[in-house]
């Protein structure tokens, strides 16, 4: 008899975002789902951990499985997305083993380009990948609370398929990124490169009316591509693409590495 897909699911919007009730749903087809999703949002979180106060933990949803649909339990914790993915990931070692797979999402909002390094959608893939569990961080390109995720329903279960069929190397997982256009409309999926830009004019600096200063995190987008640039993700995105960047927690650079060993030297120092 084959054996039931374990799938932990988290987020950085919260466990009230739409965007992950349509995630767990939609996973539900593909095995039984555990869900650990913050209590609040946690959005630019990246990989932090809570290190200074307990985490309190809570379960409100647990359904059985019903036809070809696994179960579901969902816990909320009040920690950050990779506190999340930590703990639902020592929850399943202490049953015996690991989860099958580990999808992040639907992030409302886009994690394409620099937004990869601050998104705490991705942070808990990249825990899920430090222990070799294919890891997939999902994000769709608007911050509005209901919007229409047709095309992650039709689109990522293609991307799904090929990561349970083919698998990760170790240490990668993927960051997708949804056009937030109709599902008819998108162009189709793309393997891509994070796109290169940065964040300007980042802070509204106000004044109170006791005279203290205080700023508010803006900011505009400042696309720093080549005008060519056909697999950066942001540019793929914003042409109705859904882009696919495999990252990796293995951050060296080795051909920088290679090359200042062969200039640097202090051996003599």
């Amino acid at each position: 008899m084959e054996k039931t897909r374990e799938i932990l699911v988290s987020n950085d919007d919260g466990f009230r975002a739409r965007g992950l009730r349509v995630l767990a749903e939609l996973l539900r087809g593909y095995g039984n789902v555990t869900v650990v999703a913050p209590c609040e949002p946690q959005s630019g979180k990246s990989v932090s951990l809570t290190l200074d106060k307990p985490l309190m933990i809570d379960q409100p949803v647990k359904e059985p499985a019903e036809g070809e649909r696994g179960s579901l339990r969902v816990y909320t914790l009040s920690g950050t997305p990779a506190d999340c993915a930590k703990l639902g990931i020592n929850l399943f070692l202490s049953e015996g083993g690991l989860p099958d797979l580990l999808v992040s999402g639907i992030n409302h909002g886009s994690n394409a380009s620099a937004a990869s390094i601050y998104s705490g959608t991705l942070g808990a893939t990249t825990e899920g990948a430090l222990y070799g569990i294919p890891s997939v961080g999902f994000s769709i390109d608007t911050h509005a609370e209901d919007p229409d995720f047709g095309c992650v329903l039709r689109y990522g279960p293609m991307i799904l398929d090929r990561v349970l069929e083919d698998g990760l190397r170790k240490g990668v997982f993927l960051n997708v990124n949804f056009p937030d256009i109709p599902a008819d409309q998108v162009r189709g999926i793309r393997l891509a490169s994070q796109g290169a830009g940065r964040w300007v004019k980042e802070f509204d600096h106000r004044v109170t009316l006791r005279g203290k200063h205080y700023f508010w995190m803006v900011g505009e987008f400042e696309d720093l591509e080549e005008e060519e640039a056909p697999d950066a993700d942001h540019r793929l995105v914003n042409d109705g693409y859904v882009s696919v960047v495999p990252h990796r927690v293995d951050t060296t650079d080795y051909a920088e590495l290679e090359r200042l060993r062969q200039r640097w030297s202090f051996d003599a120092q």
